[in-house]
């Protein structure tokens, strides 16, 4: 390939949201030129807007630049790079179209899923992953069937152009994801031998961290006047806020946030989630169990979203499921607590998150549940805002009970400082002088405050004894049978995965035409009860209580 000579500054056009943050190409992905298939696996995945590395990457890569993409972790960009790139792929075609190398195994499958759910409706399409650490075989059978799109780690990509099972004749999109990374790993010479193999009017695109002259200088052997993109966080406080992780299940999510906020009971609330349907189904999930919770997001009409704001001002409801883009607009100070549903995508998305709390010179507490894999994305936020998320354990029942207590004793404790209690005092008195100590009368009267707190909490559950099931055991109703199509394997998969309880521990199931019988273990019997309850088995939504004697 022949080059004009010159420095790398020459040869790049930056387009940059650093200096100002610039007022957003458009809030909407229709506008990005993005096909209807592509569009509809957007909706499904629930995103409302592109993120800005979105905003800006998308149409010069449609428009075919080579583009260099400057961007953290989390802001986007597998799908920056990933829709342009599927939608230049002919699904007639079996020959590899696009290349996208990465750095590890963990980022070649997560890039992997994302695309593949991108690529939901367009049919035809195959996108393969190859990595070490799995048997090289299943990708040779892969490849031999056809694969449109493949995602590789250097070494791995190197392996099978040696064994001649991977050739790129007809590839028309290269990209390089965590272009920096790779190169401190080593790969520098891998990456340019497999960039010299693949076509020379190939588009390449390149997304790093840093811009280090090793990065500039491969971006001017290989690319052709790109143009440069650049999101850069800004620097952001959240020393006001305690922030602490959990790493739970995504099925129990609803009960380890049902105990914290029992515990706290925040005055106001606000959960984020990342999808719109994410919210609506949490809110479902919360006011069944008697929280009274309300939603804010994109598809709420501007009437609507204000009557929410209103009541959740005005403190008619104390709990706000909101996704990033609809808070926006929320300018609350007495928010005490703030609850990461979902981890977010964007580690700027999360200081803006935790900092609806902790304003006005108040401390605020920032929980985020964190699943699986996504505990890197913890780490990436901890050096983003320099500051500590601690990690704790998701509290027991008996952990409720006690920090309840707890928080109580100190709320006792306030009230006595704060002076005031001359009436109450008198009152008191009158007490010793029939001949009550003080001690006891203190005890007696918080013991009727915490057991008219409990009686409150549980006059709204319901009688698990008496429901005909075998000891130790509670017999429940479903509102769904044969004619909903539900079978037995479909009520314990439901139970199972929603709940965490081990499917060996549920007992009996009888299907019937137009409902069905389950047991399950009397430890597991509220947790079933709140979690199921308006909870769907195949597309039909559950009404589940204790059953009746047999």
């Amino acid at each position: 390939m022949i080059r004009r000579r010159g420095t790398v500054s020459d040869t790049i056009e930056k387009i940059s949201n650093t200096d100002t943050p610039a007022e957003p190409v458009t809030n909407a992905f229709e506008a990005l030129g993005i096909s209807k298939e592509i569009q509809r696996a957007i909706v499904d995945l629930g995103f409302e807007e592109p993120t800005p590395i979105q905003q800006m990457a998308i149409p010069l890569i449609h428009q075919g630049f080579d583009v260099i993409g400057q961007a953290q972790t989390g802001t986007g960009k597998t799908a920056a790079f990933g829709i342009p790139t599927l939608e230049k792929i002919d699904p007639l075609d079996k020959h590899v179209q696009a290349l996208i190398l990465s750095p590890t195994r963990e980022l070649t499958i997560q890039i992997a899923e994302e695309l593949s759910k991108l690529a939901r409706y367009r049919r035809g399409i195959a996108i393969l992953p190859i990595y070490g650490g799995q048997p090289i075989e299943r990708q040779f059978d892969a490849l031999r069937r056809g694969v449109q799109v493949v995602i590789g780690t250097p070494g791995r990509v190197m392996d099978h152009m040696r064994r001649g099972t991977l050739v790129f004749d007809h590839v028309k999109t290269v990209v390089l994801d965590e272009a920096d990374e790779m190169l401190d790993m080593g790969f520098r010479d891998d990456i340019e031998l497999i960039l010299k193999t693949t076509p020379s009017d190939r588009q390449t695109t390149l997304f790093s961290a840093t811009m280090s002259q090793p990065i500039l200088e491969l971006t001017k052997r290989f690319q052709k006047s790109p143009k440069m993109v650049k999101v850069t966080h800004k620097e952001l406080t959240v020393a006001a806020v305690e922030q602490i992780y959990y790493e739970v299940r995504e099925s129990l999510k609803l009960e380890a946030l049902a105990r914290l906020l029992d515990i706290y009971n925040p005055k106001l609330t606000l959960i984020f989630c990342n999808t719109k349907r994410r919210v609506d189904e949490l809110v479902g999930q919360l006011q069944v169990r008697g929280y009274a919770a309300e939603a804010l997001h994109g598809d709420l009409k501007q009437s609507q979203r204000d009557r929410v704001m209103g009541r959740f001002r005005s403190g008619g409801i104390d709990i706000l499921v909101a996704t990033d883009v609809a808070a926006r607009g929320i300018d609350v100070d007495d928010i005490e607590a703030v609850f990461n549903y979902d981890i977010p995508q964007d580690e700027e998305y999360y200081v803006h998150r935790i900092g609806r709390t902790g304003r006005a010179g108040r401390t605020g507490r920032a929980f985020t549940f964190v699943s699986g894999k996504e505990i890197w994305k913890i780490r990436d936020i901890q050096r983003y805002t320099n500051t500590r998320v601690i990690q704790a354990q998701v509290p027991t029942l008996s952990d409720v009970e006690e920090i309840r207590t707890t928080l109580f004793i100190d709320k006792v404790k306030t009230i006595v400082d704060a002076g005031g209690l001359e009436k109450y005092v008198s009152m008191i008195e009158k007490l010793m002088r029939d001949d009550y100590a003080s001690l006891d009368i203190a005890a007696a009267l918080l013991k009727m405050r915490m057991e008219r707190d409990t009686k409150e909490e549980t006059a709204a559950e319901p009688d698990f004894k008496n429901t005909g099931a075998e000891a130790g055991m509670v017999r429940f109703f479903l509102n769904v049978g044969r004619n909903h199509n539900v079978r037995a394997k479909d009520i314990l998969g439901a139970i199972a995965g929603e709940t965490g309880i081990p499917g060996k521990s549920i007992g009996a199931i009888n299907i019937f035409d137009s409902y069905s019988f389950v047991e399950v273990p009397l430890e597991h019997a509220k947790t079933v009860y709140q979690i199921m309850n308006k909870n769907q088995i195949k597309g039909n939504t559950i009404n589940i209580e204790p059953a009746n004697q047999r």
